[in-house]
């Protein structure tokens, strides 16, 4: 047995013991399993997740969030605002203008992003974004979409180094992530400590792809599910996503790229378009919301503490949507197809685009132009006397609020929520197992055994979530996802010089034109020039 793997079960066998002793004593007091098990999951690993969800001292404002915008923001300003200089090359790279099957990888840029994509599009874009507007005000929008635009460097950061230093296998599958640049960038710049990094990384990775990744989608899709057809056993709906996640995932990457390529798309116009026929509704007020969001970004007018406010709000529900920093998106996007690690940082950078700026912001749209009239039929919001400020009260669970706020328009809407919750959590379970699975095989070693394994225990913790509401259980999946992001970003600090020799590189040859789309033959002569 190798020290990945030592070191795997020391840390896994630690919180057994913790949950199992903490769960005994629970057990006397009466108390059913689920309840047990929550009370003893909290007691053994509460101080982990307050430790990562701490707020800096005299704010709200939690100390991770902090960590994931400065490293934006570094990453930005180091690489030369790269996610506007880039755009346009992004687009064509997906659309696979220098495409070359004949690449190394498994799946094509435009499946790597769907695949990236259906594991952060999710229910932080309909729930999350109603709960920051709702206590950071309509100002919130404008701080989320800043910090969505600079963790689009971010994203190219940790997805360059992904496919440059992936594993390759006669097969022709690929392995790749943070794991394997932490590894590999570190031993390469002759800096100490990259396989502790990758190992803990990869740990936390597990845990995340097995809680909020995984038990918590798979809840929330039975909870839609009883709303729409009445109360009834969450096994049931656990035992038909976990059969259907099984059919997906048990054919690997290119299984999972060929559903996310058809259902991302799919989710992301009918979720869009909907908003958009509320916004041409509406037509009248888009130009008051957005001058409710530049004002409550910058004055008094948000919620809770005003600018502050509206600006920690904004910070978070970015941070918590798009994973930019994570590290979690690299795994997929080392999938690619391609022989130029960096075409694949340009494509990364659209994800939090879409994510946060473009479907976030729909959905804050909806909720602000829509607010009057939520107040009249659903009393969910409250507006204060300048008619700029608004609150939220009674159900704050986020759902509620956008399907409100949808449903002025179409009071039909909640079903097509409903279908757009299910596609959602779907799709997360799905780019999360292939996640959790890298971060497996990187403990124990490549084999379709071994494989095989991670992906039954995983379908098996689908009906365990979807049966039970292991709060605690969740609070820690959902801490372990941000604290793959203090040992990701870390290391893109430390590896960010060699992101950005791979940048000088190509983007020299792209402009000296020797770099050539590619018209279907993989004879280079053949290619035309690069307009």
């Amino acid at each position: 047995m190798n020290r990945h793997s030592l070191l795997t079960l020391a840390l896994l066998a630690w919180l057994a013991s913790g949950v199992a002793a903490m769960a005994q004593d629970a057990a006397p007091a009466g108390l059913g399993i689920d309840a047990a098990v929550n009370n003893g999951f909290a007691m053994a690993t509460g101080w982990f997740v307050n430790f990562i969800f701490a707020p800096l001292p005299g704010t709200s404002f939690p100390w991770i969030v902090l960590w994931l915008v400065a490293g934006a923001t570094v990453f930005t300003f180091y690489f030369g605002f790269i996610q506007f200089r880039a755009f346009r090359h992004a687009i064509q790279l997906v659309r696979g203008d220098y495409s070359d099957p004949n690449d190394s990888g498994e799946v094509t840029h435009f499946q790597a992003l769907a695949t990236a994509l259906s594991g952060t599009v999710g229910l932080g874009n309909i729930a999350g974004v109603a709960v920051a507007i709702g206590i950071g005000g309509p100002g919130a929008t404008f701080w989320m979409v800043l910090a969505g635009l600079m963790g689009m460097a971010s994203k190219f950061t940790e997805c360059t180094l992904g496919v440059k230093y992936r594993n390759e296998y006669p097969n022709g599958s690929v392995s790749g992530g943070p794991m394997y640049y932490m590894t590999k960038g570190f031993a390469e710049r002759g800096m100490p400590g990259g396989k502790f990094m990758a190992v803990l990384f990869a740990v936390f990775c597990i845990l995340a792809s097995f809680g909020a990744g995984n038990m918590f989608q798979a809840n929330q899709a039975h909870a839609q599910l009883a709303t729409i057809f009445g109360d009834f056993p969450g096994w049931i709906t656990g035992v038909v996503f976990a059969a259907i996640v099984f059919a997906v995932i048990v054919g690997g990457i290119r299984s999972i790229a060929r559903v996310t390529e058809k259902i991302v798309p799919f989710m992301g116009v009918l979720y869009v378009a909907a908003a958009l026929v509320i916004i041409l509704v509406n037509i009248d007020q888009v130009g008051t919301a957005f001058s409710r969001i530049f004002e409550g970004a910058f004055t008094g007018l948000g919620v809770a503490g005003g600018f502050v406010g509206a600006l920690i709000q904004g910070f978070k529900r970015a941070a918590f949507s798009n994973e930019a920093g994570v590290g979690s998106a690299a795994i997929a996007h080392s999938a690619v197809r391609t022989n130029e690690p960096i075409t694949e940082g340009f494509v990364s950078l659209l994800e939090p685009f879409i994510d946060t700026v473009v479907i976030c912001t729909m959905t804050a749209l909806v909720i602000i132009i829509s607010d009057q009239l939520i107040v009249d039929q659903a009393g969910l919001f409250i507006l204060n006397d300048d008619g700029q400020t608004i609150r939220t009260v009674g159900d704050t669970s986020g759902v509620a609020l956008t399907s409100a706020a949808f449903a002025t328009a179409f009071s039909w809407f909640p079903l097509v929520l409903g279908v757009a919750v299910l596609l959602f959590a779907f799709s997360t379970m799905l780019s999360w197992s292939y996640y959790g699975l890298k971060a497996w095989t990187f403990l124990v070693g490549e084999g379709k055994t071994k494989e095989l394994i991670f992906k039954v225990v995983f379908c098996l913790f689908v009906i365990i979530g979807a049966a039970a509401s292991l709060g605690p259980v969740i609070d820690f999946s959902d801490a372990a996802i941000f604290a793959m992001a203090v040992v990701n970003i870390s290391a893109l600090y430390v590896l960010m010089p060699i992101v950005k020799k791979e940048l000088h590189s190509y983007w020299s040859r792209l402009q000296a034109g020797q770099i050539r789309k590619y018209t279907g033959s993989s004879n280079p002569e053949a290619k035309a020039p690069a307009e």
